[in-house]
């Protein structure tokens, strides 16, 4: 089969880039051509991807991305394929990965009237209505079970076009082996002591990630403990903002920003914590890569996988309405409690040897190949 993909961008340590890359992969071990179609590729090629860079056309996001649409819509008509798959929203997929929330849901629930005068709440509610709509063949393939929900609340999507995936980490990067492997050695490399406090956070765009909620919590700590503190923030973003906000907690000599790294597994072993008080997160990957490294996570109800670190019992969740407060009071209990973080680290371990938290590719890989089999079965008759 030749399957199309397509993205608005690809760096390589964004999650929906991750889960795209895995996906496809996997589809490319089973034999398929793969097409990727994207405004912009960062880092280095997969072997065998043929990559696409669409021309970036229109004055604003929402009318570049309808140019997106309308320019793969044209090229596909001489390059023919057996099935698009989008990890945005847009008309004429096959197969939709639903990486963000419903835009529709959180516009209802943040945004005024007027907003939803704007042509870009207009063309956003369009593209997702264009997938999501009753009217609509698309597959979806969603995350988590409240990202269904919101689906059908507001387009009354039929539930069997929904396909629940479990989460999809890679075995051979996040394990209870790497962490026995990577702990000593990593903080031996970071200068760290057995009394210092190693605390984590990953993701790309740090204002939605809760950065500064997570300095606040720091700052807040008392200073036997905040003393003792080496905090990373690890993502695509800029980070002059949440520096400066550093700077006026005090706490900017322990706090350390980086871009994007290939050493995130060796961070998570070395690390005594993980934070992501989220201020929207559909899923958050790296929450479970956390619970397979048998790292101890605090993080906020709203985000998607939040569910997984309760069931095994790995940490805090923030339940919202979010109190600043709350994050405080949990992290200074969780950082002056060592058995207790031993404890969230041993149940995690424990819950990932016993649910799936891998197969987030091969899974898509199967309903992609259904969808075109499907597709090629009506077509003969």
């Amino acid at each position: 089969m030749k399957i199309a993909f397509c993205l608005h961008k690809y760096f390589p340590y964004g999650g929906q880039q991750r889960d795209f890359k895995r996906i496809a992969l996997a589809c490319q071990q089973r034999g398929h051509q793969v097409v990727v179609y994207t405004f912009e590729w960062q880092g280095e090629k997969c072997p065998g991807f043929e990559v696409v860079i669409v021309p970036k056309q229109g004055a604003s996001n929402h009318a570049r991305n309808q140019f997106f649409s309308r320019w793969i819509a044209d090229y596909r008509m001489t390059h023919p394929d057996d099935a698009l798959v989008g990890f945005n929203k847009m008309a004429g997929l096959d197969i939709y990965f639903a990486a963000d929330v419903c835009y529709a849901a959180k516009t209802a629930k943040e945004k005024g009237f007027f907003y939803k005068l704007t042509p870009r709440y207009r063309s956003y509610c369009q593209a997702e209505n264009a997938v999501f709509s009753t009217h609509s063949a698309t597959e979806i393939l969603v995350l988590t079970p409240q990202q269904q929900t919101d689906f059908i609340q507001f387009y009354h999507t039929p539930s069997e076009r929904f396909h629940l995936l479990s989460p999809g980490i890679d075995p051979q990067l996040y394990s209870s082996q790497q962490r026995d492997n990577y702990r000593g050695e990593t903080r031996q490399r970071l200068g760290l002591t057995g009394d210092d406090f190693f605390l984590l956070q990953v993701g790309s765009d740090f204002r939605r990630k809760g950065v500064k909620r997570s300095l606040e919590a720091i700052a807040a700590l008392p200073l036997s403990i905040k003393e003792k503190i080496t905090f990373w923030v690890v993502g695509a973003d800029n980070a002059a903002s949440c520096r400066h906000y550093a700077e006026k907690l005090g706490i900017a000599a322990q706090v350390h920003f980086h871009q994007g790294r290939e050493d995130i597994p060796q961070l998570m072993a070395a690390a005594d914590l993980l934070l992501h008080p989220a201020h929207q997160e559909a899923a958050g990957i790296v929450l479970i890569e956390a619970l397979a490294s048998g790292l101890p996570v605090i993080c906020t109800e709203v985000c998607g996988n939040a569910p997984y670190l309760s069931a095994a019992g790995n940490g805090r969740v923030i339940s919202e309405p979010f109190r600043q407060e709350t994050l405080n009071q949990a992290l200074s209990a969780s950082l002056q409690d060592p058995k207790q973080l031993a404890l969230w680290s041993q149940a995690a371990l424990e819950y990932c040897e016993q649910h799936d938290v891998y197969r987030l590719p091969e899974q898509a890989a199967d309903i992609i190949e259904k969808r075109v089999k499907d597709a090629a079965t009506r077509t003969a008759f």
